[in-house]
């Protein structure tokens, strides 16, 4: 009996499930994949939250970051600091301990981290509103050059990572 490799792979994972599609040529997911191996995972994303609010030292990490473990905390500095979003001061010698802050492109996160936070709930249907008048605000790619928004209208060369 001859059976199709593909629906037994698809029947191993469960009824339901969703296969691979293969390599895709789109610039825009492979951005959000280079994103998503970046800060991708749950302690990574906290961490980078964590530090917007400015340095911190491993011990005041791990209590603001509720539930990481001190290997956990240790692994995603390490990788933090390998991308270049985090960097580590010593502030003592015997033993060699660090304080950790951001750097410029660590920070550039912040306004990311916000719209996820917004997106995943806590702000209503629509997302964050203006504090003083409640309209529902909205993402504007801006051109600091121009002093124009970008990416409106259809013949604006938006360009994408």
């Amino acid at each position: 009996m001859d059976t199709d490799p593909a629906s037994d792979a698809a029947t191993d994972r469960g009824a339901g499930a969703v296969t691979d599609p293969g390599p895709v040529d789109d610039p825009e997911r492979s951005a959000l994949e280079r994103a998503a191996a970046l800060v991708g995972d749950r302690w990574t994303l906290l961490l980078v939250h964590t530090l917007l609010d400015g340095p911190g030292r491993f011990t005041q990490l791990q209590e603001r970051v509720a539930g990481i473990s001190p290997n956990a905390l240790t692994s995603r500095l390490r990788q933090l600091e390998d991308d270049r979003l985090v960097v580590a001061e010593p502030y003592q010698q015997r033993p060699v301990r660090h304080a950790y802050r951001l750097t410029d492109r660590g920070r550039e996160l912040a306004g990311v981290l916000r719209l996820l936070a917004a997106w995943a709930g806590g702000d209503g249907p629509e997302g964050p509103s203006h504090a003083r008048c409640g309209t529902p605000l909205r993402v504007v790619h801006w051109c600091p050059t121009c002093e124009e928004p970008a990416g409106d209208d259809p013949g604006d060369d938006l360009v994408r990572l």
